[in-house]
């Protein structure tokens, strides 16, 4: 890596800390683009170059959350695919949404400002390793049949959906212990 790339690199996550921070504590409409520069140190034009603009920032600290969301589901999993790894798995999303910062910047602020694009960046990280799950339990025998595709797509929105849920009320924590007994109940019939 030469030295502008390097600089490029400080600057960027020196933009996705400070935003981060800020994004959770003020919220991104509370979180004016001058401040968070300021808080950065780094100028507007530095924004702009590296994030295209307070949205952009906003989309990439998203995606830098969606990844840690993914190695939680991971290590929920362990090293096996069968029953139990999936719905533990699956619970893990849920439990995210409990998170106060994964809260308020992915499940709150983040549809209002992202749209669909949230849709989209979930999506990218998880319907392939859900649709391998199920096609590798399809062939054990161990899941119902259809096409592996569809079922990783119907799950995985029902999951973002529960999530959003979770989030929106002030009533977090009995809307996770619903959510997540209605989704082991779910699950469980999806098994053969």
């Amino acid at each position: 890596m030469n030295l502008r790339e390097q600089k490029k690199a400080e600057t960027s996550a020196r933009l996705l800390a400070t935003a981060r921070k800020w994004f959770f504590e003020k919220g991104y409409a509370g979180t004016s683009m001058d401040e968070l520069c300021a808080g950065a140190g780094v100028t507007r034009g530095a924004l702009y170059h590296n994030f295209g603009g307070k949205e952009g920032l906003l989309e990439a600290v998203v995606r830098q959350i969606d990844d840690e969301i993914g190695e939680r589901m991971i290590a929920a999993s362990g090293d096996t695919i069968d029953r139990d790894s999936c719905i533990k798995t699956c619970l893990a999303y849920l439990e995210a949404a409990m998170d106060p910062e994964v809260r308020r910047i992915v499940f709150q602020d983040a549809p209002a400002v992202l749209g669909q694009r949230l849709r989209d960046i979930d999506q990218e990280g998880s319907i392939a390793p859900l649709r391998e799950a199920i096609a590798y339990l399809q062939g054990q025998g161990e899941f119902i049949e259809g096409d592996a595709t569809a079922l990783a797509v119907l799950i995985n929105g029902a999951m973002i959906d529960a999530a959003l849920w979770i989030a929106d009320g002030e009533e977090t924590k009995q809307r996770y212990e619903a959510a997540s007994d209605a989704l082991q109940s779910m699950l469980s019939r999806l098994f053969a």
